[in-house]
């Protein structure tokens, strides 16, 4: 079975791309699987980079798409082995503080294109698995891209309800963002998850993620914990 592990990066995040790619193929190397950058924005917002894949499902059966603002542990599963085949897989993030605000991207997109029945389980592409058996989740033409908040994760994540298409919520381990050290969540340290994800901010307001991922790096690195 052919596996792709693919990132959406360009030039403008090297400082961080330099520490944190390496890392990523090493991973992909664990898996089996072949490593891709997608540095083409194909004249639409970068967020719907991840569109790209379609194409790619020609070659690959199974394709995980991981965000470059991450930093993997060597205790990281293989993602491939942990979710069927026939399942899209990723975290809810419609938890902690961000729960109402996801909750209502929810209600939006339905008010807008058409109530599906959705009304919890907001996933964030930036650790998500797909199988060639869901490609057609990314033809969709440029007129119909949802361009408000959320982008990818809202319109992927309603379509997936809409066609019933089998999901498998991952632990949040696989995708360990700043929401899950909060108290709804014990306060869990993100050095003890498995892939660690700088999305937005990252952990500390007026630390810059670029330096907030080198700094986690260092001390990975120095506990040869990546």
């Amino acid at each position: 079975m052919k596996k792709l592990i693919v990132t959406r990066a360009d030039e403008n995040i090297k400082e961080m791309t330099n520490i944190t790619h390496p890392i990523l193929r090493k991973y992909a190397e664990k898996c089996g699987a072949d490593f891709k950058i997608i540095k083409d924005n194909k004249g639409i917002h970068p967020h719907w980079r991840i569109l790209q894949i379609y194409d790619m499902f020609n070659k690959y059966e199974r394709i995980a798409c991981i965000d470059s603002d991450t930093l993997i542990l060597k205790t990281c599963p293989d993602i491939f082995d942990y979710v069927p085949y026939e399942a899209v897989g990723s975290i809810y993030e419609d938890k902690g503080t961000r729960q109402q605000d996801r909750k209502d991207r929810i209600a939006k997109v339905q008010n807008e294109r058409g109530y599906v029945g959705w009304s919890d389980g907001y996933i964030n592409t930036g650790i998500c698995i797909f199988s060639d058996c869901h490609k057609e989740l990314f033809n969709i033409p440029t007129k119909d891209l949802y361009l408000d908040l959320g982008f990818d994760d809202v319109l992927l994540k309603y379509m997936i309800e809409r066609d019933k298409i089998p999901f498998l919520e991952l632990p949040f381990k696989f995708n360990h963002m700043s929401m899950h050290s909060e108290e709804w969540n014990g306060f869990a340290s993100r050095f003890d998850s498995y892939i660690i994800h700088y999305a937005g901010n990252g952990f500390f307001y007026g630390v810059k993620r670029e330096d907030q991922i080198r700094g986690d790096f260092i001390v990975l690195n120095k506990y040869k914990l990546v």
